[in-house]
């Protein structure tokens, strides 16, 4: 599973104990997630925000966009945000920063397309 596989994945799981499982294993400890709507620092903090995305999009799942672009230690993607199946109602895209140890040191979130 890629990292960005593993990130979306992230982002869907929906179980508070196995997404806190996986923001440990994606992100370093000091790992800082910003976007337009957050700017935090450390895993229970992104878990929070991931959480906080669920809460305002009950139901809806993260999937890949049709971009994804890598060099260095820098990975960037877009992702959309929708029913399964359906058209999204989000669409975003994200950089990450890796550390040495393949792990989320920081990313950087952009939303193209949010709801009216």
């Amino acid at each position: 599973m890629t990292i960005i596989e593993r990130y979306l994945a992230a982002w869907n799981e929906t179980d508070a104990e196995l997404r806190a499982k996986a923001v440990a294993e994606l992100w370093t400890e000091d790992g800082v997630y910003t976007d337009p709507l957050a700017n935090v620092t450390g895993h229970e903090a992104i878990a929070a925000v991931i959480a906080g995305a669920q809460q305002m999009f009950p139901g809806l799942v993260f999937t890949a966009g049709p971009l994804d672009d890598a060099h260095t230690n820098l990975v960037r993607f877009t992702w959309h945000l929708g029913p399964a199946g359906g058209e999204p109602i989000v669409v975003g895209f994200d950089v990450l920063d890796l550390a040495e140890d393949g792990r989320i040191r920081k990313t950087l979130g952009f939303l193209d397309k949010v709801p009216a």
